[in-house]
């Protein structure tokens, strides 16, 4: 992986961090019984990787 191709996806597993948390905080689950929203970690990291997966999707590969 080059450089460029790291920070994009690590820029998109704090871009989707920050996502999942607010998720928590604004739509969440009450009743507790949700896996990935009834917790701020839970929802936080599931953000985050769903984010890091996101962003690493715009890499290009270099070519051989």
């Amino acid at each position: 992986m080059t450089k460029k191709a790291i920070i994009l996806t690590l820029v998109g597993v704090v871009v989707g961090a920050v996502a999942g948390y607010i998720y928590y905080v604004e739509i969440g689950c009450l009743s507790g019984t949700c896996a990935i929203t009834s917790k701020p970690l839970n929802s936080t990291l599931y953000g985050g990787i769903m984010g890091g997966l996101l962003f690493n999707m715009f890499v290009k590969s270099p070519k051989k």
